[in-house]
């Protein structure tokens, strides 16, 4: 059975959101969620903490159930909680991190200021905690651009009964789809409460993963069909950053895989035991995006290990012909310096047939040479 998380020691009271700029250091300590700024504030303080600069936040509103459903754009929190309608689910989806609603809203519902500092670090690890009375869970959210570029950014869920909280870092996500369904009616989303629709937007995070491994599946395709044809410098370096990327990948989905799988066993009275099925089939479309991960970083290192293979080879065919004709050159380099040597008494020197004897016995030698290469299969 999962244990609960006791909420952690309450922070020194502070209201005022701050912002520290960290600069990103994915290869040694990912979601490290520390910066210069941040060392000795207090726990719970609300700290901005990622790469860019926050947005300004921007609220949206979806009230629904299975009769209808209503969205709105409030302007500020105070009008966004005046929204709210208890005997409905509501989905707030809140835009950027700036602006202090985010710890506003949260003191409205009691939120941990805790949990307030973890969605202000948009580089925390994701991970699910079950609080007394709410759902927190952190995951990671991937869009690719037009050129290849690869987007992470932090997706924040609180479920706290028929309310579900959303906290992006930026506009714009995967969940259209989830928005037309909410608004055209019918099926499960309508009919089921706000923790069917955490696992449809977690569904829709994970379904979003394929689209990205399928894109770049098709670019290792390509590496594939041009390796040899191309630059090959210029090819291996784009190798060697789409695995990177992957690596960088890797290191966001498997701790989304935890995050899901806590999600599948938590026994929080925020998740109903019907939405179990759904949870383990998430789990499991995780675990599938994971090896489809895993095979693609596999198979970046066998182009790059066949590309090293070649230049070997290459190299090797280029030192085995070099070989060979300094094996023939040096002994009839040994005879020609020999007779170069011009001494007196040397009677070659003197006979008329010593020039083309000379050259008669390098041509012997040269053929002994040949033949004994090509017995010996070295040519």
């Amino acid at each position: 059975m999962k244990r609960k998380i006791r909420p952690k020691a309450e922070s020194d009271g502070s209201e005022k959101i701050e912002f520290a700029k960290k600069k990103r250091r994915p290869s040694r300590l990912p979601f490290s969620g520390v910066s210069e700024e941040t060392v000795g504030l207090p726990p719970g303080s609300a700290t901005y903490i990622g790469d860019t600069e926050p947005t300004q936040a921007t609220y949206s509103l979806y009230s629904y159930d299975e009769a209808s459903a209503v969205m709105r754009i409030p302007e500020d929190v105070n009008e966004l909680t005046a929204l709210i309608d208890p005997n409905i689910v509501n989905w707030i989806n809140i835009n950027g991190l700036s602006g202090g609603g985010v710890e506003k809203l949260c003191a409205i519902l009691g939120i941990h200021p805790l949990v307030i500092e973890d969605i202000l670090t948009v580089e925390h690890r994701p991970k699910l905690e079950n609080y007394d009375d709410y759902l927190f869970l952190i995951t990671k959210m991937l869009a690719m651009h037009d050129d290849g570029s690869i987007e992470y950014e932090q997706v924040s869920f609180i479920l706290k009964g028929k309310i579900l909280i959303s906290f992006q870092e930026r506009p714009g996500d995967c969940f259209k789809a989830i928005r037309e369904r909410i608004m055209a009616g019918g099926g499960r989303l309508r009919k089921y409460g706000a923790d069917y629709l955490l696992y449809a937007l977690m569904d829709n995070i994970v379904d979003n993963y394929f689209i990205i491994l399928e894109r770049l599946g098709d670019r290792l395709e390509i590496f594939d069909e041009t390796l040899g044809t191309e630059d090959d410098g210029i090819l291996i370096r784009d190798i060697q950053g789409l695995k990177r990327e992957l690596a960088r990948m890797r290191r966001v989905i498997w701790p989304v895989r935890d995050s899901i799988s806590s999600l599948a066993r938590t026994d929080s009275i925020q998740m109903q035991i019907s939405l179990s099925p759904y949870l383990r089939d998430l789990y499991e479309n995780s675990i599938q995006a994971i090896e489809a991960l895993e095979s693609y970083r596999e198979h970046t290192s066998s182009i790059i290990e066949l590309h090293l293979t070649e230049i070997n080879t290459n190299m090797s065919r280029v030192m085995k012909v070099l070989t060979i004709l300094s094996a023939i050159f040096i002994p009839i380099t040994f005879i020609a310096g020999v007779y170069g040597m011009n001494f007196h008494l040397m009677p070659e020197l003197a006979q008329p047939w010593g020039y083309p004897a000379a050259l008669g016995l390098m041509g012997i030698v040269v053929i002994g040479e040949l033949i004994y290469f090509k017995i010996r299969k070295w040519i």
